[in-house]
Protein backbone atom coordinates (compact mmCIF):
# COMPACT_ATOMS: atom_id res chain seq x y z
CA UNK A 1 0.00 0.00 0.00
CA UNK A 2 1.20 3.76 -0.75
CA UNK A 3 0.88 6.79 1.40
CA UNK A 4 -1.93 7.55 -1.11
CA UNK A 5 -3.64 4.36 -1.29
CA UNK A 6 -3.42 4.48 2.58
CA UNK A 7 -4.80 8.28 2.68
CA UNK A 8 -7.79 7.43 0.32
CA UNK A 9 -9.04 4.11 2.54
CA UNK A 10 -8.78 6.92 5.42
CA UNK A 11 -10.96 9.31 3.34
CA UNK A 12 -13.29 6.81 2.65
CA UNK A 13 -13.67 4.85 6.49
CA UNK A 14 -14.11 9.09 7.56
CA UNK A 15 -16.75 9.26 4.53
CA UNK A 16 -18.07 6.03 5.65
CA UNK A 17 -18.92 6.81 9.59
CA UNK A 18 -19.97 10.39 8.51
CA UNK A 19 -22.66 8.77 6.32
CA UNK A 20 -24.06 6.54 9.09
CA UNK A 21 -24.03 9.34 11.65
CA UNK A 22 -26.18 11.24 9.20
CA UNK A 23 -28.41 7.97 9.30
CA UNK A 24 -27.11 7.02 5.56
CA UNK A 25 -25.11 3.90 6.31
CA UNK A 26 -24.07 2.32 3.21
CA UNK A 27 -24.46 4.66 0.58
CA UNK A 28 -22.29 4.72 -2.45
CA UNK A 29 -19.95 7.41 -2.49
CA UNK A 30 -16.56 7.65 -5.10
CA UNK A 31 -13.14 8.71 -3.63
CA UNK A 32 -11.45 10.36 -6.66
CA UNK A 33 -8.62 12.72 -7.45
CA UNK A 34 -9.56 16.56 -7.70
CA UNK A 35 -9.04 18.89 -10.27
CA UNK A 36 -9.13 21.86 -8.32
CA UNK A 37 -5.70 23.39 -7.42
CA UNK A 38 -4.39 22.59 -3.41
CA UNK A 39 -7.00 19.47 -3.54
CA UNK A 40 -5.50 16.11 -3.08
CA UNK A 41 -9.18 14.21 -2.78
CA UNK A 42 -12.71 14.61 -3.42
CA UNK A 43 -16.33 12.91 -2.71
CA UNK A 44 -18.45 14.54 -5.65
CA UNK A 45 -22.40 14.34 -3.47
CA UNK A 46 -24.28 14.66 -6.50
CA UNK A 47 -24.93 10.90 -6.85
CA UNK A 48 -26.27 10.83 -3.32
CA UNK A 49 -28.74 13.54 -3.73
CA UNK A 50 -31.65 11.36 -4.90
CA UNK A 51 -31.16 9.11 -2.05
CA UNK A 52 -30.58 11.62 0.96
CA UNK A 53 -32.96 14.19 -0.37
CA UNK A 54 -30.54 16.99 -0.08
CA UNK A 55 -28.95 19.11 -2.44
CA UNK A 56 -25.34 18.26 -2.85
CA UNK A 57 -24.18 21.17 -1.21
CA UNK A 58 -25.92 20.75 1.69
CA UNK A 59 -24.66 16.77 2.21
CA UNK A 60 -21.41 18.15 1.50
CA UNK A 61 -21.55 20.86 4.20
CA UNK A 62 -22.87 18.00 7.00
CA UNK A 63 -20.32 15.66 6.11
CA UNK A 64 -17.62 18.05 6.39
CA UNK A 65 -19.10 19.37 10.07
CA UNK A 66 -18.92 15.40 11.04
CA UNK A 67 -15.12 14.66 10.19
CA UNK A 68 -12.29 16.00 11.92
CA UNK A 69 -8.59 16.44 10.53
CA UNK A 70 -6.74 13.08 11.93
CA UNK A 71 -4.53 10.94 10.40
CA UNK A 72 -3.42 11.73 7.12
CA UNK A 73 -6.08 14.21 6.91
CA UNK A 74 -4.80 17.48 6.94
CA UNK A 75 -7.70 19.04 6.00
CA UNK A 76 -11.93 18.95 5.18
CA UNK A 77 -13.59 21.43 3.40
CA UNK A 78 -17.40 21.80 1.36
CA UNK A 79 -16.94 23.34 -2.02
CA UNK A 80 -19.92 23.56 -4.80
CA UNK A 81 -21.21 20.46 -3.82
CA UNK A 82 -17.89 18.31 -3.42
CA UNK A 83 -16.53 17.04 -0.18
CA UNK A 84 -12.56 18.17 -0.78
CA UNK A 85 -10.08 16.82 1.61
CA UNK A 86 -6.16 17.53 2.01
CA UNK A 87 -3.31 14.85 3.05
CA UNK A 88 -0.53 15.53 5.40
CA UNK A 89 2.02 17.38 3.29
CA UNK A 90 5.19 15.84 5.11
CA UNK A 91 3.76 12.25 5.12
CA UNK A 92 2.76 12.72 1.66
CA UNK A 93 6.42 14.05 0.68
CA UNK A 94 8.17 11.57 2.99
CA UNK A 95 5.46 8.30 1.46
CA UNK A 96 5.86 9.22 -1.83
CA UNK A 97 9.66 10.09 -1.98
CA UNK A 98 10.23 7.03 -0.44
CA UNK A 99 8.19 4.91 -2.11
CA UNK A 100 9.38 6.00 -5.59
CA UNK A 101 13.29 5.08 -4.45
CA UNK A 102 11.94 1.79 -3.43
CA UNK A 103 9.74 1.00 -6.34
CA UNK A 104 12.16 2.50 -8.71
CA UNK A 105 10.68 2.08 -12.66
CA UNK A 106 8.03 -0.29 -10.87
CA UNK A 107 6.30 2.82 -8.91
CA UNK A 108 3.18 3.35 -9.88
CA UNK A 109 2.40 0.11 -11.23
CA UNK A 110 -0.73 -1.92 -9.98
CA UNK A 111 -0.01 -5.38 -8.70
CA UNK A 112 -1.24 -8.43 -11.14
CA UNK A 113 -4.61 -8.42 -11.72
CA UNK A 114 -4.78 -11.89 -13.63
CA UNK A 115 -7.12 -10.32 -16.25
CA UNK A 116 -6.83 -11.06 -19.63
CA UNK A 117 -6.72 -8.69 -22.10
CA UNK A 118 -7.05 -9.06 -25.86
CA UNK A 119 -6.02 -5.79 -27.80
CA UNK A 120 -6.75 -5.40 -31.17
CA UNK A 121 -4.93 -2.43 -33.22
CA UNK A 122 -3.38 -1.89 -36.53
CA UNK A 123 -4.70 -4.17 -39.11
CA UNK A 124 -4.17 -2.59 -41.88
CA UNK A 125 -5.14 -4.40 -45.10
CA UNK A 126 -1.41 -6.21 -46.36
CA UNK A 127 -1.81 -3.95 -50.09
CA UNK A 128 -0.01 -1.19 -49.16
CA UNK A 129 2.11 1.44 -46.85
CA UNK A 130 0.48 2.73 -43.55
CA UNK A 131 -0.82 6.34 -44.71
CA UNK A 132 -0.66 9.24 -42.13
CA UNK A 133 -4.32 9.36 -41.86
CA UNK A 134 -4.25 5.97 -39.58
CA UNK A 135 -1.20 6.51 -37.81
CA UNK A 136 -3.13 6.98 -34.91
CA UNK A 137 -4.38 3.73 -34.60
CA UNK A 138 -1.18 1.92 -34.13
CA UNK A 139 0.19 4.62 -31.82
CA UNK A 140 -2.88 4.54 -29.88
CA UNK A 141 -3.12 0.80 -29.35
CA UNK A 142 0.76 0.43 -28.08
CA UNK A 143 0.27 3.49 -25.73
CA UNK A 144 -2.84 1.44 -24.28
CA UNK A 145 -1.26 -1.53 -24.02
CA UNK A 146 2.05 -0.09 -22.20
CA UNK A 147 -1.28 1.28 -19.93
CA UNK A 148 -2.58 -1.61 -19.35
CA UNK A 149 -0.21 -3.90 -18.66
CA UNK A 150 1.32 -1.51 -16.05
CA UNK A 151 -2.54 -1.92 -14.39
CA UNK A 152 -1.54 -5.06 -13.62
CA UNK A 153 -3.46 -7.01 -16.69
CA UNK A 154 -1.79 -9.78 -18.88
CA UNK A 155 -1.99 -7.88 -22.27
CA UNK A 156 -2.05 -9.30 -25.79
CA UNK A 157 -1.56 -7.23 -28.40
CA UNK A 158 -3.20 -8.96 -32.12
CA UNK A 159 -3.05 -8.05 -35.72
CA UNK A 160 -5.92 -9.18 -37.61
CA UNK A 161 -4.43 -9.66 -41.32
CA UNK A 162 -6.96 -9.54 -43.91
CA UNK A 163 -5.56 -11.75 -46.65
CA UNK A 164 -8.97 -12.88 -47.81
CA UNK A 165 -11.05 -10.53 -50.51
CA UNK A 166 -10.27 -8.92 -54.31
CA UNK A 167 -7.58 -6.50 -53.01
CA UNK A 168 -5.18 -8.97 -52.11
CA UNK A 169 -5.70 -11.19 -54.55
CA UNK A 170 -5.33 -9.00 -57.23
CA UNK A 171 -2.03 -7.85 -55.22
CA UNK A 172 -0.88 -11.78 -55.22
CA UNK A 173 -1.49 -11.53 -58.95
CA UNK A 174 0.54 -8.55 -59.73
CA UNK A 175 3.33 -10.18 -58.02
CA UNK A 176 3.57 -13.31 -59.54
CA UNK A 177 2.56 -12.21 -62.94
CA UNK A 178 3.51 -8.32 -63.32
CA UNK A 179 7.19 -8.38 -64.83
CA UNK A 180 9.95 -6.28 -63.23
CA UNK A 181 9.81 -4.30 -66.56
CA UNK A 182 6.09 -3.76 -66.27
CA UNK A 183 6.44 -2.38 -62.70
CA UNK A 184 9.19 -0.32 -62.61
CA UNK A 185 7.71 1.45 -65.66
CA UNK A 186 4.29 2.02 -64.21
CA UNK A 187 6.17 3.12 -60.59
CA UNK A 188 8.08 5.98 -63.06
CA UNK A 189 4.82 6.90 -65.12
CA UNK A 190 3.21 7.41 -61.22
CA UNK A 191 6.33 9.21 -60.04
CA UNK A 192 6.17 11.76 -63.04
CA UNK A 193 2.50 11.99 -62.38
CA UNK A 194 2.96 13.19 -58.98
CA UNK A 195 6.67 14.96 -59.21
CA UNK A 196 8.52 12.44 -56.82
CA UNK A 197 10.62 9.35 -57.27
CA UNK A 198 8.28 6.68 -55.17
CA UNK A 199 12.07 3.73 -56.37
CA UNK A 200 13.60 6.03 -53.12
CA UNK A 201 12.45 3.80 -50.92
CA UNK A 202 13.08 0.41 -51.22
CA UNK A 203 10.67 -1.17 -48.74
CA UNK A 204 8.40 -4.10 -49.91
CA UNK A 205 5.40 -2.35 -48.82
CA UNK A 206 6.06 0.64 -51.26
CA UNK A 207 7.80 -1.06 -53.93
CA UNK A 208 5.08 -3.77 -54.61
CA UNK A 209 2.10 -1.03 -54.89
CA UNK A 210 3.40 -0.64 -58.47
CA UNK A 211 2.80 -4.39 -59.24
CA UNK A 212 -0.77 -3.82 -57.41
CA UNK A 213 -1.39 -0.94 -60.50
CA UNK A 214 -0.40 -3.30 -63.15
CA UNK A 215 -2.52 -5.84 -61.78
CA UNK A 216 -5.80 -3.52 -61.55
CA UNK A 217 -4.88 -1.81 -64.35
CA UNK A 218 -5.06 -5.48 -66.59
CA UNK A 219 -8.18 -6.96 -65.06
CA UNK A 220 -10.03 -4.09 -66.21
CA UNK A 221 -9.00 -4.18 -69.68
CA UNK A 222 -8.21 -7.74 -69.52
CA UNK A 223 -11.17 -10.21 -69.87
CA UNK A 224 -8.72 -13.16 -69.20
CA UNK A 225 -7.04 -11.35 -66.22
CA UNK A 226 -10.36 -11.22 -64.45
CA UNK A 227 -11.08 -14.35 -65.27
CA UNK A 228 -8.24 -15.42 -63.22
CA UNK A 229 -8.07 -13.23 -60.31
CA UNK A 230 -12.04 -14.18 -60.35
CA UNK A 231 -11.25 -18.22 -60.13
CA UNK A 232 -8.31 -17.34 -57.37
CA UNK A 233 -11.14 -15.55 -55.40
CA UNK A 234 -13.61 -18.56 -55.50
CA UNK A 235 -11.10 -21.09 -55.06
CA UNK A 236 -9.77 -19.37 -51.85
CA UNK A 237 -13.42 -19.04 -50.69
CA UNK A 238 -13.54 -23.07 -51.40
CA UNK A 239 -10.59 -23.90 -48.73
CA UNK A 240 -8.09 -24.39 -51.81
CA UNK A 241 -4.89 -24.79 -49.90
CA UNK A 242 -2.33 -23.87 -53.01
CA UNK A 243 -4.71 -20.45 -53.44
CA UNK A 244 -4.56 -19.37 -49.76
CA UNK A 245 -0.79 -20.11 -49.27
CA UNK A 246 0.17 -18.37 -52.34
CA UNK A 247 -1.61 -15.07 -51.22
CA UNK A 248 -0.54 -15.73 -47.23
CA UNK A 249 3.25 -15.70 -48.89
CA UNK A 250 2.25 -12.49 -50.68
CA UNK A 251 0.46 -10.78 -47.52
CA UNK A 252 3.86 -12.01 -45.54
CA UNK A 253 6.01 -10.12 -47.87
CA UNK A 254 3.88 -6.92 -47.76
CA UNK A 255 3.56 -7.47 -43.74
CA UNK A 256 7.42 -7.05 -43.69
CA UNK A 257 7.42 -4.08 -44.59
CA UNK A 258 4.44 -2.69 -42.47
CA UNK A 259 6.31 -4.12 -39.48
CA UNK A 260 9.71 -1.89 -40.47
CA UNK A 261 7.60 0.59 -40.10
CA UNK A 262 5.72 -0.17 -36.97
CA UNK A 263 9.30 -1.02 -35.76
CA UNK A 264 10.45 2.29 -36.37
CA UNK A 265 7.98 4.17 -34.23
CA UNK A 266 8.60 1.14 -31.00
CA UNK A 267 5.20 -0.78 -32.07
CA UNK A 268 5.41 -4.29 -31.48
CA UNK A 269 2.74 -7.14 -32.00
CA UNK A 270 2.21 -10.48 -29.80
CA UNK A 271 0.06 -12.23 -32.41
CA UNK A 272 -1.16 -11.81 -36.25
CA UNK A 273 -4.07 -13.78 -36.58
CA UNK A 274 -5.19 -14.68 -40.64
CA UNK A 275 -8.42 -13.88 -41.89
CA UNK A 276 -8.08 -16.61 -44.06
CA UNK A 277 -7.58 -19.00 -41.38
CA UNK A 278 -11.56 -19.08 -40.50
CA UNK A 279 -11.80 -19.98 -43.81
CA UNK A 280 -9.69 -22.95 -43.16
CA UNK A 281 -10.02 -24.44 -40.29
CA UNK A 282 -14.95 -24.14 -40.47
CA UNK A 283 -15.82 -21.57 -38.40
CA UNK A 284 -16.78 -19.06 -40.53
CA UNK A 285 -19.03 -21.35 -42.07
CA UNK A 286 -19.88 -22.40 -38.53
CA UNK A 287 -21.15 -19.11 -37.92
CA UNK A 288 -23.21 -18.67 -41.24
CA UNK A 289 -25.23 -21.99 -40.27
CA UNK A 290 -25.52 -20.37 -36.34
CA UNK A 291 -26.50 -17.39 -37.94
CA UNK A 292 -29.35 -18.77 -40.42
CA UNK A 293 -31.20 -20.44 -37.88
CA UNK A 294 -31.67 -17.38 -36.07
CA UNK A 295 -35.46 -15.31 -35.96
CA UNK A 296 -33.56 -12.49 -37.77
CA UNK A 297 -32.21 -14.25 -40.32
CA UNK A 298 -33.52 -13.58 -44.10
CA UNK A 299 -32.73 -14.01 -47.30
CA UNK A 300 -32.78 -11.61 -50.17
CA UNK A 301 -34.55 -12.70 -53.76
CA UNK A 302 -30.75 -13.35 -54.98
CA UNK A 303 -30.18 -15.66 -52.18
CA UNK A 304 -27.80 -13.80 -49.95
CA UNK A 305 -28.36 -14.32 -45.99
CA UNK A 306 -28.73 -11.12 -43.89
CA UNK A 307 -29.36 -10.66 -40.32
CA UNK A 308 -32.61 -7.91 -39.57
CA UNK A 309 -31.28 -5.28 -36.68
CA UNK A 310 -33.47 -3.50 -36.48
CA UNK A 311 -34.28 -4.61 -32.97
CA UNK A 312 -30.90 -4.02 -31.91
CA UNK A 313 -31.52 0.14 -32.49
CA UNK A 314 -29.97 0.07 -36.22
CA UNK A 315 -32.18 2.15 -38.61
CA UNK A 316 -32.91 2.84 -42.48
CA UNK A 317 -30.55 0.92 -44.48
CA UNK A 318 -28.19 -0.62 -42.58
CA UNK A 319 -30.66 -3.09 -40.40
CA UNK A 320 -29.62 -5.89 -43.18
CA UNK A 321 -26.56 -7.23 -41.81
CA UNK A 322 -25.67 -9.42 -45.11
CA UNK A 323 -23.61 -12.42 -43.65
CA UNK A 324 -23.15 -14.87 -47.28
CA UNK A 325 -23.31 -13.88 -50.83
CA UNK A 326 -26.09 -14.91 -53.31
CA UNK A 327 -23.00 -17.77 -53.68
CA UNK A 328 -23.19 -19.00 -50.20
CA UNK A 329 -19.63 -17.68 -50.32
CA UNK A 330 -18.87 -15.63 -46.40
CA UNK A 331 -17.67 -12.17 -45.90
CA UNK A 332 -15.54 -9.77 -44.24
CA UNK A 333 -18.60 -9.37 -41.55
CA UNK A 334 -18.77 -13.36 -41.03
CA UNK A 335 -15.18 -14.22 -40.93
CA UNK A 336 -14.99 -11.16 -38.51
CA UNK A 337 -18.00 -12.81 -36.13
CA UNK A 338 -15.89 -16.50 -35.72
CA UNK A 339 -12.45 -14.13 -34.95
CA UNK A 340 -14.09 -12.51 -32.13
CA UNK A 341 -15.68 -15.35 -31.14
CA UNK A 342 -12.37 -17.16 -31.07
CA UNK A 343 -10.66 -14.13 -29.52
CA UNK A 344 -13.13 -14.26 -26.05
CA UNK A 345 -11.98 -17.87 -25.77
CA UNK A 346 -8.48 -16.36 -25.22
CA UNK A 347 -9.47 -13.46 -23.43
CA UNK A 348 -11.54 -12.08 -20.36
CA UNK A 349 -11.94 -8.41 -22.02
CA UNK A 350 -11.77 -7.23 -25.58
CA UNK A 351 -10.50 -3.98 -26.81
CA UNK A 352 -10.89 -3.19 -30.73
CA UNK A 353 -8.57 0.41 -32.19
CA UNK A 354 -10.91 1.08 -34.85
CA UNK A 355 -11.36 4.02 -37.32
CA UNK A 356 -14.77 6.31 -37.01
CA UNK A 357 -15.77 4.60 -40.07
CA UNK A 358 -16.27 1.82 -38.23
CA UNK A 359 -18.94 2.74 -36.06
CA UNK A 360 -21.85 1.00 -37.83
CA UNK A 361 -19.91 -1.67 -38.32
CA UNK A 362 -18.69 -2.17 -34.72
CA UNK A 363 -22.70 -2.37 -33.78
CA UNK A 364 -23.72 -4.37 -36.46
CA UNK A 365 -21.07 -6.91 -35.30
CA UNK A 366 -21.80 -6.72 -31.45
CA UNK A 367 -25.71 -7.04 -32.41
CA UNK A 368 -24.69 -10.37 -34.21
CA UNK A 369 -22.79 -11.32 -31.21
CA UNK A 370 -25.64 -10.96 -29.07
CA UNK A 371 -27.47 -13.03 -31.43
CA UNK A 372 -25.06 -15.82 -31.11
CA UNK A 373 -25.74 -15.94 -27.42
CA UNK A 374 -22.35 -14.61 -26.71
CA UNK A 375 -22.17 -12.17 -23.25
CA UNK A 376 -19.27 -10.34 -23.80
CA UNK A 377 -18.66 -8.11 -26.12
CA UNK A 378 -15.70 -6.02 -27.66
CA UNK A 379 -14.80 -2.74 -26.33
CA UNK A 380 -14.37 -0.13 -29.42
CA UNK A 381 -12.11 2.71 -28.88
CA UNK A 382 -12.45 4.82 -32.18
CA UNK A 383 -10.34 7.61 -33.56
CA UNK A 384 -10.95 10.64 -35.54
CA UNK A 385 -8.23 10.44 -38.31
CA UNK A 386 -4.81 12.10 -38.61
CA UNK A 387 -4.91 15.21 -41.56
CA UNK A 388 -2.50 17.22 -42.21
CA UNK A 389 -2.02 21.15 -43.00
CA UNK A 390 -1.42 22.45 -46.42
CA UNK A 391 2.13 22.47 -46.50
CA UNK A 392 5.02 20.15 -47.74
CA UNK A 393 3.58 17.25 -47.35
CA UNK A 394 0.31 17.77 -48.26
CA UNK A 395 0.23 19.58 -51.71
CA UNK A 396 0.53 16.27 -53.72
CA UNK A 397 -2.55 16.23 -55.08
CA UNK A 398 -4.37 12.91 -55.27
CA UNK A 399 -1.25 11.32 -53.37
CA UNK A 400 -1.61 9.51 -50.68
CA UNK A 401 1.17 10.73 -47.26
CA UNK A 402 2.55 7.68 -45.87
CA UNK A 403 3.76 7.41 -42.06
CA UNK A 404 7.45 6.38 -43.17
CA UNK A 405 7.33 10.01 -44.72
CA UNK A 406 5.96 11.44 -41.52
CA UNK A 407 8.82 9.37 -39.79
CA UNK A 408 11.41 10.50 -41.76
CA UNK A 409 10.49 14.56 -41.76
CA UNK A 410 9.94 14.70 -38.34
CA UNK A 411 13.90 13.07 -37.65
CA UNK A 412 15.04 15.24 -40.14
CA UNK A 413 13.43 18.40 -38.65
CA UNK A 414 14.95 16.78 -34.65
CA UNK A 415 18.37 16.92 -36.40
CA UNK A 416 18.12 20.22 -37.17
CA UNK A 417 17.03 21.28 -34.50
CA UNK A 418 19.36 19.57 -32.61
CA UNK A 419 22.34 20.47 -34.82
CA UNK A 420 21.38 24.53 -34.03
CA UNK A 421 22.02 23.88 -30.75
CA UNK A 422 24.63 21.26 -29.94
CA UNK A 423 27.12 21.99 -32.53
CA UNK A 424 29.59 20.25 -30.19
CA UNK A 425 28.40 16.81 -30.39
CA UNK A 426 29.42 14.26 -32.46
CA UNK A 427 27.43 13.78 -36.04
CA UNK A 428 26.63 10.15 -34.89
CA UNK A 429 25.37 11.07 -31.45
CA UNK A 430 23.19 13.72 -33.03
CA UNK A 431 22.05 11.70 -35.44
CA UNK A 432 20.95 9.02 -32.76
CA UNK A 433 19.52 11.51 -30.52
CA UNK A 434 17.41 13.11 -33.63
CA UNK A 435 15.98 9.82 -34.45
CA UNK A 436 14.83 9.22 -30.51
CA UNK A 437 13.19 12.68 -30.72
CA UNK A 438 11.27 12.67 -34.14
CA UNK A 439 9.66 9.19 -33.21
CA UNK A 440 8.72 10.42 -30.02
CA UNK A 441 7.52 13.74 -31.05
CA UNK A 442 5.30 12.04 -33.51
CA UNK A 443 4.11 9.61 -30.80
CA UNK A 444 3.72 11.99 -28.03
CA UNK A 445 1.62 14.72 -30.72
CA UNK A 446 -0.71 11.96 -31.82
CA UNK A 447 -1.61 10.83 -28.71
CA UNK A 448 -1.80 14.45 -26.58
CA UNK A 449 -5.15 14.54 -28.01
CA UNK A 450 -8.47 12.66 -27.08
CA UNK A 451 -8.62 9.80 -30.09
CA UNK A 452 -12.27 10.69 -30.62
CA UNK A 453 -11.30 14.27 -31.67
CA UNK A 454 -10.28 15.53 -35.09
CA UNK A 455 -6.57 16.10 -35.59
CA UNK A 456 -4.51 18.03 -37.58
CA UNK A 457 -0.77 17.22 -37.24
CA UNK A 458 1.08 20.34 -37.07
CA UNK A 459 5.04 20.48 -36.86
CA UNK A 460 5.24 23.74 -34.98
CA UNK A 461 3.23 21.84 -32.14
CA UNK A 462 5.20 18.65 -32.23
CA UNK A 463 8.38 19.55 -32.26
CA UNK A 464 8.28 22.47 -29.76
CA UNK A 465 10.95 21.69 -27.45
CA UNK A 466 9.37 24.49 -25.12
CA UNK A 467 5.55 23.48 -25.09
CA UNK A 468 2.97 20.56 -24.41
CA UNK A 469 5.29 18.29 -26.75
CA UNK A 470 7.58 14.93 -27.14
CA UNK A 471 10.62 17.03 -27.17
CA UNK A 472 10.10 18.90 -24.09
CA UNK A 473 9.11 16.25 -21.84
CA UNK A 474 12.53 14.24 -23.41
CA UNK A 475 14.53 17.26 -22.41
CA UNK A 476 13.46 17.49 -19.28
CA UNK A 477 14.38 13.84 -18.18
CA UNK A 478 17.82 15.10 -19.90
CA UNK A 479 18.11 17.99 -17.60
CA UNK A 480 17.57 15.75 -15.00
CA UNK A 481 19.78 13.15 -15.55
CA UNK A 482 22.75 15.81 -16.39
CA UNK A 483 22.16 17.27 -12.48
CA UNK A 484 22.55 13.92 -11.26
CA UNK A 485 25.87 12.98 -13.08
CA UNK A 486 27.31 16.80 -12.23
CA UNK A 487 26.34 15.70 -8.50
CA UNK A 488 28.63 12.53 -8.51
CA UNK A 489 28.04 10.84 -5.02
CA UNK A 490 24.65 11.23 -2.77
CA UNK A 491 22.88 9.32 -0.79
CA UNK A 492 19.02 8.93 -0.77
CA UNK A 493 17.62 11.41 1.79
CA UNK A 494 13.79 10.44 2.07
CA UNK A 495 13.42 12.99 5.08
CA UNK A 496 10.16 15.27 4.34
CA UNK A 497 11.82 17.88 6.45
CA UNK A 498 14.36 18.75 4.13
CA UNK A 499 11.58 18.89 1.33
CA UNK A 500 9.52 21.97 2.56
CA UNK A 501 9.56 24.37 -0.21
CA UNK A 502 5.85 25.18 -1.93
CA UNK A 503 8.05 23.99 -5.41
CA UNK A 504 9.02 21.02 -3.58
CA UNK A 505 6.21 20.14 -2.72
CA UNK A 506 4.48 21.08 -5.81
CA UNK A 507 6.95 18.25 -7.29
CA UNK A 508 5.48 15.50 -5.32
CA UNK A 509 2.37 16.12 -5.30
CA UNK A 510 2.79 15.86 -8.91
CA UNK A 511 4.62 12.44 -8.70
CA UNK A 512 1.96 10.83 -6.03
CA UNK A 513 -0.97 11.10 -8.60
CA UNK A 514 0.94 8.75 -11.13
CA UNK A 515 -0.89 5.67 -10.36
CA UNK A 516 -4.42 7.02 -10.56
CA UNK A 517 -3.49 8.31 -14.34
CA UNK A 518 -2.52 4.52 -15.20
CA UNK A 519 -5.62 3.79 -13.93
CA UNK A 520 -7.48 6.36 -16.13
CA UNK A 521 -5.28 5.82 -18.91
CA UNK A 522 -5.34 2.21 -18.89
CA UNK A 523 -8.31 0.87 -17.41
CA UNK A 524 -10.28 3.90 -18.06
CA UNK A 525 -9.18 4.36 -22.00
CA UNK A 526 -8.35 8.01 -21.83
CA UNK A 527 -4.62 7.82 -23.10
CA UNK A 528 -4.73 11.44 -23.58
CA UNK A 529 -4.16 11.66 -19.97
CA UNK A 530 -0.51 10.31 -19.85
CA UNK A 531 1.17 13.09 -22.02
CA UNK A 532 -0.96 15.83 -20.17
CA UNK A 533 0.43 14.02 -16.84
CA UNK A 534 4.29 14.08 -18.36
CA UNK A 535 3.83 17.72 -18.94
CA UNK A 536 2.65 18.58 -15.72
CA UNK A 537 5.76 17.08 -14.04
CA UNK A 538 8.23 18.21 -16.50
CA UNK A 539 6.36 21.54 -15.78
CA UNK A 540 6.41 21.07 -11.70
CA UNK A 541 10.35 20.12 -12.27
CA UNK A 542 11.69 22.96 -14.20
CA UNK A 543 9.71 25.26 -11.47
CA UNK A 544 11.59 22.91 -8.68
CA UNK A 545 14.65 23.69 -10.84
CA UNK A 546 14.40 27.51 -11.17
CA UNK A 547 13.29 27.85 -7.37
CA UNK A 548 15.88 25.99 -5.38
CA UNK A 549 19.68 25.35 -5.48
CA UNK A 550 20.00 21.75 -5.86
CA UNK A 551 24.03 21.11 -6.19
CA UNK A 552 24.64 23.92 -3.71
CA UNK A 553 22.06 23.03 -1.18
CA UNK A 554 23.61 22.27 2.10
CA UNK A 555 22.29 19.69 4.67
CA UNK A 556 19.52 19.47 1.80
CA UNK A 557 21.47 18.72 -1.08
CA UNK A 558 20.83 14.92 -1.16
CA UNK A 559 17.38 15.48 -0.71
CA UNK A 560 16.92 17.67 -3.20
CA UNK A 561 18.93 15.25 -5.95
CA UNK A 562 17.03 12.75 -4.57
CA UNK A 563 13.39 14.44 -5.48
CA UNK A 564 15.50 14.83 -8.83
CA UNK A 565 16.10 11.15 -8.99
CA UNK A 566 12.02 10.55 -8.66
CA UNK A 567 11.57 13.23 -11.03
CA UNK A 568 13.82 11.24 -13.83
CA UNK A 569 12.40 8.13 -12.68
CA UNK A 570 8.72 8.89 -13.26
CA UNK A 571 9.59 10.74 -16.18
CA UNK A 572 11.16 7.87 -17.54
CA UNK A 573 8.58 5.70 -17.22
CA UNK A 574 6.28 8.13 -18.78
CA UNK A 575 8.31 8.20 -22.10
CA UNK A 576 8.18 4.59 -21.84
CA UNK A 577 4.64 4.09 -21.59
CA UNK A 578 3.90 6.33 -24.45
CA UNK A 579 6.42 4.26 -26.60
CA UNK A 580 9.30 7.16 -26.68
CA UNK A 581 12.86 6.80 -25.79
CA UNK A 582 14.57 8.95 -22.60
CA UNK A 583 17.58 10.46 -23.88
CA UNK A 584 19.82 11.09 -20.99
CA UNK A 585 21.38 14.23 -22.80
CA UNK A 586 20.00 16.55 -25.91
Amino acid sequence: MSVMDDFTAEVRAAVSTALADMGADGTEFAVEPSSMENVDLAVPCFTMSKVLRKAPQAIADDLASRIAPSGLISAVASVNGYLNFNIDQAAMVGGVVGEIVARGTGYGHHPSTGLRVNLEHTSTNPTGPIHVGRARNPVIGDTLARCLKRCGHEVTTEYYVNDVGKQVVILTWGVNNVSDEEAAAEAEEHAKSIGQNEKERDKTDHRLVANYRVANKRMEAEPEVQACISDMLRRFEDGDAEVIGTVRHTAEIMLDGLRETLSNINVTLDRYTWESDFIADGSARDVVERLKTSDYAGQTDDGAWYLDLKDFGIQGKNTKFTFTRSDGTTLYTTRDLAYHLDKFTRADRVIDVLGEDQKLGSKQLCSALEILGNEKMPEPLFYSFVSLPEGKMSTRKGVVVYLDDLIDESVSRAYEEIRSRRSDMPEERMREIAWTVGVGAVRYNIVRVQPEKQFVFKWEEALNFDGNSGPYLQYVHARACSMLRKAGEYSHDTDASKLTDEYEVRLVSALSRYSDVLDAAGNGGRIHMLPAYGHEVASAFNQFYAAVPVLDAGPRRDARLTLVECAKTVLADVLDCLGMGAPEEM
